[in-house]
């Protein structure tokens, strides 16, 4: 059993935009299968830059603000409440686009793309 808050956790750069601070929830090693668990918070304008992972999953839930997902070339609006789910393999990169800061809320999962 593992519990921490989110409140006594540092602040850490997340890794496609290290100006945007996140905080980890959970680790690699502390699930089997999970790479993170974590909260980011991007100001209005701030962008993690197109990427792919070849064996990751990625789940984000958009806790407050608006933003926009770009899978793949197309744009997909993020507010709150809504669940995006990011396959490996998939280029993606989000944008905060509201007046507000984007809060995401999201996990990592490895694993291979399953075959068509």
């Amino acid at each position: 059993m593992k519990i921490v808050h989110h409140d006594d956790l540092p602040d850490r750069p997340v890794s496609h935009d290290p100006a945007i601070p996140k905080r980890v929830l959970l680790a690699r090693g502390d699930a089997p299968g999970l790479t993170h668990f974590a909260r980011a918070r991007f100001a209005p304008g701030q962008k993690a830059p197109a990427h792919t992972h070849p064996d990751l999953w990625e789940i984000f839930w958009v806790e407050s603000g608006e933003g926009v997902a770009r899978i793949d070339g197309a744009e997909h609006p993020l507010t709150t409440g809504a669940c995006l789910l990011v396959e490996p393999d998939d280029e993606h990169e989000i944008e905060a686009t509201g007046e507000t800061s984007l809060v995401l809320v999201y996990l990592g999962i490895e694993g291979e793309p399953e075959s068509p």
